[in-house]
């Protein structure tokens, strides 16, 4: 517990006392690069602080170009160890209640990360039409594509955010698979564990092959992808079925 509380101590007052300059020298430079990178600098460096080993597999498997990556979401732990292991900058798809962090959400926002209202679906589709808008521009993508964390760390069907993006866009979309975070900081909880993660990327899909009409079928091959690289007590019980409406991130 002591790790844990020391580790909300240095991002906390990562928060209060760096972020705030660094985004002031975004505003002023324009280039949220240096902000990015060395926010997922100091994820990595918290969770050598707590004893959370990475292991990262499949990185060759990520095309050179803009892609969509989309994953599963077991454990508020996700995004400390699924960013960094990106190996580039991209954007996320946040709810919109982390805009409401002061200091947190003027580097979001800055980092060009789009937030998306689950309760509103219209409001929803718009924020799928401004990440595509990014991904037009050169920006990748991060989804988490279930919509919300998993109670209890076993994939539940994704949403169809991530593919609607990937199609829109005519990217790649590289299913992710997230292992065992679930083990280490479970839904509802606020103490971390040290332990064991794997991030395994797998080979992109090609989404520009697929219509609007045919956004099911890519879903269905996203869903069987994260789900074939997780452990057995992380597979969906059921046959993945698929839900209407814009993936959120976290």
């Amino acid at each position: 517990m002591i790790r844990t509380l020391f580790v909300y101590a240095f991002l906390g007052l990562g928060i209060v006392l760096v972020l705030p300059w660094v985004v002031l020298w975004t505003v002023i430079t324009g280039n949220p690069d240096p902000m990015y990178y060395m926010s997922m600098n100091a994820c990595a460096f918290a969770l050598r602080l707590i004893g959370i080993r990475v292991h990262v597999e499949g990185t060759e498997n990520i095309p050179p170009g803009v892609c969509v990556f989309a994953s599963n979401h077991a454990s508020n732990l996700d995004p400390l160890v699924y960013f960094p292991a990106i190996p580039r900058r991209i954007s996320v798809l946040i709810k919109k209640e982390l805009l409401s962090i002061p200091i947190l959400s003027a580097g979001m926002r800055a980092a060009k990360f789009v937030a998306v209202d689950r309760g509103d679906r219209e409001a929803a589709a718009a924020s799928v039409d401004q990440a595509v808008r990014y991904l037009h521009e050169g920006l990748s993508f991060a989804v988490f594509a279930e919509g919300t964390r998993s109670p209890d760390g076993r994939m539940r069907p994704f949403k169809k955010g991530a593919v609607l993006m990937a199609i829109q866009a005519g990217v790649p979309l590289v299913p992710v698979s997230i292992a065992g975070t679930q083990h280490l900081m479970r839904k509802g909880g606020s103490k971390i564990n040290a332990g064991d993660v794997t991030v395994r990327f797998d080979p992109p899909i090609d989404a520009s092959r697929f219509s609007g009409e045919r956004r099911s079928e890519l879903l269905a091959q996203l869903e069987s992808a994260v789900a074939a690289g997780l452990p057995p007590d992380q597979r969906p019980i059921l046959q993945p079925t698929q839900k209407d409406g814009p993936a959120a991130s976290m």
